[in-house]
């Protein structure tokens, strides 16, 4: 994604993982309330035993945010919020701010990386931040996915974000907080190599044939195309990964067990549910990030510059 460059000064490592994290949360923040939608979209029409939570059908992305409002209030959009953001710190910061690294090191410091190397490194990015954030994935979905009515409380799983990390460690022992982590795995390569490659090859480009400077209007075309890039290539994963990690134990035997069960039951076009909130959330998403992370890490530089220029 190149350096970003401010008078020639490159970004370091440190600058770009606070960089990508900062900008992760600010990303989360405006768009949540989409991601909280495509949640209770992509359950919906699971059977579940415990609690028949789905008494109200959900339509549509908007309408999904209109019924959750109208039922449980508007507190209900920002649901799994204080795990969400603890999510981006340890994963934004991983899997976009090491990517430029991780890019080099496969290069050996060369600057001229093919597809391969970049979709090698946002692979390799994208495993390592599963690594560090599965527990607050895990537990953000569960939020998302619970249904709270102010006049009765059903549906009610978890009463903070410590004490769902405490409860499913303690019901489902530790392995619970890592449930999901292979089709997380497998998602979040494709979801990193479908954003960051996309961004990285459509900015290049933009650059290189002049069609625009190195700006806000640049960086917000390129972070659209990579939103919709993703969508299109990661939504069966990703319905797939938020079924598996808000399902009940022994629910399913594994995710590969969830996909079938998902085809049998509802059909090839279960595996695009939430399809319209998640192109709405992930293409304002990459745009709030990447111009965030653009414009963050060229303060962080100046700053940088301005402590270490003599008075």
């Amino acid at each position: 994604m190149g350096g970003g460059g401010t008078a020639d000064v490159a970004p370091t490592v440190a600058v770009k993982v606070f960089s990508a994290g900062t900008a992760g949360c600010v990303a989360d923040l405006v768009t949540f309330p989409l991601d909280t939608a495509k949640v209770r979209l992509q359950i919906q029409g699971e059977s579940r035993v415990s609690v028949d939570v789905h008494q109200v059908r959900y339509r549509g992305v908007f309408g999904t945010i209109f019924t959750m409002v109208k039922t449980e209030g508007p507190r209900s959009l920002y649901s799994g919020l204080v795990a969400g953001l603890q999510r981006q710190m340890s994963f934004a910061s991983v899997r976009i701010g090491l990517y430029d690294t991780m890019k080099q090191l496969y290069t050996r410091g060369s600057d001229n990386a093919g597809i391969g190397t970049r979709l090698l490194a946002g692979c390799t990015t994208g495993a390592m931040a599963v690594a560090f954030a599965q527990p607050t994935d895990v537990v953000k979905v569960r939020f998302q996915a619970q249904v709270r009515l102010p006049e009765s409380g059903s549906g009610k799983r978890y009463s903070s974000t410590i004490n769902a990390y405490k409860t499913i460690a303690r019901d489902e022992g530790v392995k619970g907080l890592w449930k999901g982590c292979l089709p997380n795995i497998t998602r979040n390569a494709i979801v990193n190599c479908s954003e960051l490659v996309t961004y990285d090859i459509m900015k290049e480009l933009i650059l290189k044939y002049q069609l625009m400077t190195d700006n806000v209007p640049c960086h917000f075309t390129a972070a659209f195309a990579a939103g919709f890039c993703t969508t299109i290539v990661a939504s069966p994963v990703d319905v797939v990964k938020t079924r598996f990690m808000n399902s009940v134990p022994g629910q399913y035997s594994g995710a590969m067990n969830c996909a079938v069960t998902m085809l049998m039951k509802e059909g090839p076009t279960a595996f695009y549910k939430g399809f319209m909130p998640s192109f709405l959330r992930l293409g304002s998403w990459n745009i709030v990030m990447f111009v965030s992370f653009e414009q963050i890490k060229r303060a962080v530089v100046r700053l940088q510059r301005s402590w270490e220029s003599p008075i």
